[in-house]
Parts: structure tokens; sequence; C-alpha cells
């Protein structure tokens, strides 16, 4: 009997961090089946163009039914599945090539933003019934994370019948700078496999108020 597959990507760690939350994740739930469907945890290089070159093979390789994307947003304090990408790179900092786009569109002549397609507000209600702090987030910035979530869309956009979209999840215990806030990792791989399983049974998002960050 076919297993459907659901792909789940993180990152390697970036900006100087040995540990990035996102690659943890998704190392861990690999493998698993989830809503009956098994996971592919695969890990992105955080370099602009190369990612999205990735998770196209990706793409092309497990044909997956759900996409699920998680980056970290250090100096958040909840897991914030996202609304919106936009088609634009804006970099703070150097990516892991050493390259700095500055107000460049992610795909040229792409349109202004995409939309997710997971039940970002399902997922919301669901983690914060467990008790997990979660809240929907409105910008997914214009670092590798929203190169990827809109390099994803514009992937997905020919196929309505496969969903993705993108989750960042906070810095580990011991990331960044004293006093940030932090999520144990255990926290953050429940939430990740709780979101998927919301996703791939959840057609139809919930129309209330799901909270914001950012």
């Amino acid at each position: 009997m076919k297993t459907n597959t659901i792909l789940l990507t993180g990152f390697e760690p970036f900006g100087g961090e040995q540990r990035n939350p996102s690659q943890e994740i998704a190392r861990a739930l690999d493998g698993r089946v989830i809503a009956g469907r098994r996971v592919v945890g695969a890990v992105l290089p955080c370099v602009f163009g190369a990612s999205v070159t990735e998770l196209k093979r990706l793409l092309r390789a497990h044909r997956p039914e759900l996409v699920v994307c998680v980056g970290q947003a250090g100096g958040r304090a909840e897991i914030t599945p996202e609304r919106v990408a936009i088609n634009v790179d804006d970099a703070r900092i150097a990516d892991n090539a050493g390259a700095q786009p500055i107000d460049a569109p992610v795909v040229r002549g792409g349109p202004a933003a995409y939309w997710s397609t997971l039940p970002i507000k399902a997922i919301v209600a669901a983690l914060r019934a467990e008790k997990i702090p979660a809240a929907v987030s409105q910008t997914a910035g214009t670092f590798v994370c929203n190169h990827v979530f809109y390099g994803l869309m514009h992937a997905l956009r020919k196929n309505p019948r496969l969903r993705g979209g993108f989750i960042h999840v906070p810095f580990l215990p011991g990331q960044g700078q004293r006093g940030q806030p932090s999520l144990p990792l255990a926290t953050m791989i429940a939430a990740v496999a709780i979101a998927t399983d919301v996703a791939a049974r959840t057609r139809r998002d919930f129309r209330a108020g799901g909270g914001q960050t950012h």
C-alpha cells in the first residue's frame, strides 16, 4: 500500500550560531508517520538561490502532498505559522555563502506575494490547546526563510492540490544573547508534529482571531 508523503524542511545553522532548531526538528521527525503520511525530513542550505534549488529537487524526488518548511526566528517567543511570503530578498546579514542581496526579487517578474495554503489559525489553536505558545505571524522577514517560503509557493502555484507553507520557531535555550526567548527542543518537535498533523487533516482554516507577532 502506497504511503503518501509530507516534506518537512529545516535549515542549517547561520549567523554564527552552532545550532538551528529547524534542522534538529526536521531530523527528529524524518521517517515518522503523521496523519497516515510518511514524513521526509530534509535540511536546506541557508543560502539564497541554492536553498530553493534544493527544495525543488526534493519536490521532484518525493512528490509530497504537503510541504511544511521550518526556520529559526531568533527573538520570537512563540511558534509562528507565517501568513504571507513576499517577493523580496533584503538581507541584514550575509547568507552562508557570503551573499547579501539588497532589494532584489526572489523571482523576477513574480507576483508581489503568495498566501500560505496551510491552515495557520487551526494550527495556532491546536498548539495553544496543548499549552504551547503560538501565534500567526504576518511577516517571514526578507532573509533566506522568506526566500524559501516564496520559492515554495511559486513552485506550487500550478498545483492547487499540493499545499504548503512556512513555520518559524524560536531559539533553543543557550542560543542568542542572554535573556532572549527560547523553547526546549522537545517542545518544538512536538509543536511541529502537531502543526503538520493539523495541516494534513485540515483543509478549511478557522475564521477567528489567531493572534499575531511582528
